[in-house]
């Protein structure tokens, strides 16, 4: 189940005394003859990398365009996408990360929004981008062409040093799982903070290896493996696409000792074989967020490493992370100004109480949404929406749309999206504590719950399942799992089971439900619907 909708796991503004841009961490590097890079089987010093980064500058200075003129980046993980990243940095040009999984008109839409003045992609995806925008060039950067251009490029002169710290340095899209993608501000401040913090907070050194898998579109890939490896001179090593059977071999190949992700890896890699020998390998910390709490504790102890799963936007206001003593399906503790509040009153909400089972007795009182009241100075801002801002910023505080609620110990619980209530018989409850519940039948791999009309009023609570491999739905046995879950809600048992082969996600594998709610038991996958207390094959 996942433990949170942020992206990067990655937040604060505990600032330095002396504030640091990302291009100056990256300029830093520049004298480094450290491994810097791996690919496949290439490799690069860190005074390679950074060459190579001040060759996209010099292409990026000499086609800068008047006004709003940044770079779209439409690439896979690889070399060219790190020159990119670093180059743009140094030149002091904004990149738009463009999400590969937006097609057509949307993905014109973003282009465009973001004032993306050249597309650099490569053959793979360049037909993805035929006649969509016309006048944006593009630039290929695996064909001959590009070869000829890179010949001709000089070195641009740049400083790290000159860009300033409130300069964009990337603007990167929200996923986008209820309402249109978003583009996040992120300055050269804001990422060398982040690079800085996350180096320190760890205890990452140039000794370490970052093994970035995680799709670099996403905030995850740059803020907690890429930046803090340039901060730190480590290595990265970067994989094409993530590969849950590739894994335990790359961090035995390349000597990984730091491996960060998003959603769900965790729980596709503890999915492969495992062997005895699986904790003999140099991994040493997995950092992320939204991974399931019996997989964070199966990783930490099939691998010997520690895992720092933490709850942390995008937009870089928010953060809740795991301590010591944290309970079981707890995101752990909220930095100081990161309260509960009811939207409605503005007031905080009191905190949970739970009876002997455990079972949530005050949801409707307790859960309210994630609200940062100094977060307002910390968030830049969403690009060219200034609606989307004002909605995030309200009453000077940053809305985060998620909801949650605290125990007496000030301990917090995911509670879903803000769209995320049911509301049967009267009773309103959220999605994410069900989940949590259903997550513990063993035959389930995956599970997402979610309203469907009632034929009457209100609510009536659907799930949908994965099962793991090997495994069938037993209705009866479902039935009595329920039957013993003493902290199961006295409206959780879902009228309908719906069996699907994968749950909709996001390429972040941010679940999806408007799909699932849209299609309710209008599908072909097998139903199963709760009638007189058993679960029976049901077709609409």
């Amino acid at each position: 189940m996942p433990q949170g909708r942020g992206s990067s796991g990655v937040l604060a503004d505990d600032r330095p005394a002396e504030e640091v841009t990302f291009a100056g961490l990256v300029e830093a590097r520049g004298d480094d003859d450290r491994v810097g890079l791996r690919f496949e089987e290439r490799s690069w010093s860190w005074r390679e990398v950074v060459e190579q980064a001040r060759l996209r500058a010099g292409i990026v200075l000499g086609m800068r365009g008047e006004g709003a003129w940044h770079v779209g980046l439409f690439l896979e993980n690889g070399p060219e996408h790190v020159f990119w990243l670093l180059g743009a940095a140094l030149a002091g040009v904004p990149v738009v990360e463009l999400n590969p999984t937006r097609r057509g008109a949307e993905l014109a839409r973003d282009i465009t929004f973001t004032d993306c003045g050249v597309l650099v992609t490569e053959t793979s995806r360049a037909s993805l981008l035929e006649g969509l925008v016309p006048d944006v060039p593009r630039l290929v950067v695996d064909g001959e062409a590009y070869a000829e251009t890179l010949a001709k490029t000089e070195p641009a002169d740049v400083a790290g040093a000159e860009v300033r710290p409130e300069a964009i340095f990337s603007l990167v899209f929200t996923s986008g799982t209820t309402s249109a993608p978003k583009a996040v501000i992120c300055t050269q401040g804001r990422l060398g903070r982040i690079a800085v913090q996350q180096q320190q907070r760890r205890n990452l050194t140039a000794d370490d290896v970052f093994y970035v898998v995680m799709p670099m579109f996403h905030s995850n890939a740059l803020m907690a493996g890429i930046a803090p490896a340039v901060s730190a001179g480590g290595c990265v090593v970067l994989r094409r696409k993530f590969s849950a059977s590739g894994f335990l071999p790359d961090v035995r190949r390349y000597g990984v000792t730091f491996f960060n992700y998003v959603g769900k890896p965790l729980n596709y890699i503890l999915a492969t074989p495992e062997k005895p020998d699986d904790a003999d390998n140099p991994l040493r910390i997995a950092f992320g967020n939204e991974a399931a709490q019996r997989d964070i504790e199966a990783f930490s102890r099939r691998f010997g490493c520690k895992v720092f799963d933490s709850y942390g936007s995008s937009e870089g206001e928010i953060r809740i992370v795991r301590v010591p003593g944290t309970p079981p399906g707890s995101l752990g503790v909220a930095e100081e100004g990161t309260v509960v509040v009811n939207p409605a009153t503005l007031e905080e909400c009191p905190r949970a109480v739970f009876d002997e089972h455990g079972t949530l007795l005050n949801a409707e009182d307790a859960i309210g949404e994630i609200v940062n009241k100094a977060g307002a100075a910390v968030f830049e801002g969403y690009y060219n929406n200034p609606e989307a801002t004002a909605k995030r910023i309200r009453n000077g505080w940053s809305w985060s749309g998620d909801l949650a609620y605290r125990d007496a110990d000030g301990f917090w619980y995911f509670a879903g999206r803000d769209s995320d209530w049911l509301r049967v018989d009267g009773e309103n409850f959220a999605a994410a504590p069900v989940e949590r519940l259903l997550a513990r039948f063993e035959p389930f791999a995956d599970v997402a719950v979610y309203a469907v009309p009632d034929e009457h009023v209100g609510d009536q609570v659907m799930a949908a399942a994965v099962l793991k491999p090997g495994s069938a739905f037993d209705p009866a046995a479902f039935a009595a799992f329920l039957l013993a879950q003493p902290d199961l809600g006295t409206k959780w048992s879902p009228r309908y089971i719906r069996l699907t082969e994968a749950l909709p996600r996001t390429a972040t594998s941010k679940v999806v439900k408007r799909p699932l709610r849209t299609a309710a038991w209008h599908t072909t996958d097998p139903l199963y619907r709760l009638e007189d207390g058993a679960y029976r094959r049901w077709r609409a």
